[in-house]
């Protein structure tokens, strides 16, 4: 439904709390190299990266191979990078099936160069923002996704999710 894409994710129980998302939501998670950990069954154990067999986790050599997979065979949807300073918030957008999240990594963010790329190609509103009190750097990457990544699901009336369970009172 949705692809999410870490740009060079560099703590390993964040990427392991997005693979969890995404085995849960059913989006799809691409993770641009170099990264800051090993993605051997031993590494992604004990860093709690096991979720990644119950997830469609792909690993790309660098940003432009994430981004020629995500056009093959044709266009899969638009791209937003949730940055601090975005132009828009990320409740504003109104997500469609097929949508790129874009997220930096834990210490850098995204390079200027790249946020140029997606704002001559989107334009302006390809950049969303996550609201914080002022004077904030910014979110967990995780938490950061998991806003950004339930809101698009809801928006789509969580397609797939499993039926409510209604609970009665003792």
């Amino acid at each position: 439904m949705f692809h999410i894409v870490l740009f060079e994710p560099e703590i390993p129980p964040n990427t392991g709390n997005v693979i969890r998302l995404c085995a849960n939501t059913g989006a799809e998670l691409h993770l641009v190299k170099p990264l800051g950990f090993d993605l051997d069954r031993r590494s992604l154990r004990r860093a709690g990266l096991d979720y990644r067999w119950m997830a469609a986790v792909h690993v790309h050599d660098g940003f432009a191979a994430c981004r020629a997979a995500l056009q093959a065979p044709g266009p899969q949807g638009r791209w937003f990078a949730v940055e601090t300073g975005g132009t828009r918030r990320y409740d504003e957008v109104v997500w469609q099936p097929g949508d790129v999240m874009l997220f930096g990594s834990e210490r850098r963010g995204l390079p200027a160069a790249v946020l140029a790329q997606l704002r001559a190609e989107f334009g302006d509103a390809a950049l969303v923002d996550i609201p914080m009190r002022a004077g904030n750097r910014s979110l967990n990457l995780a938490n950061a996704v998991s806003l950004v990544a339930y809101e698009a699901w809801r928006q789509n009336g969580f397609t797939g999710a499993a039926a409510a369970t209604v609970r009665t009172p003792p």
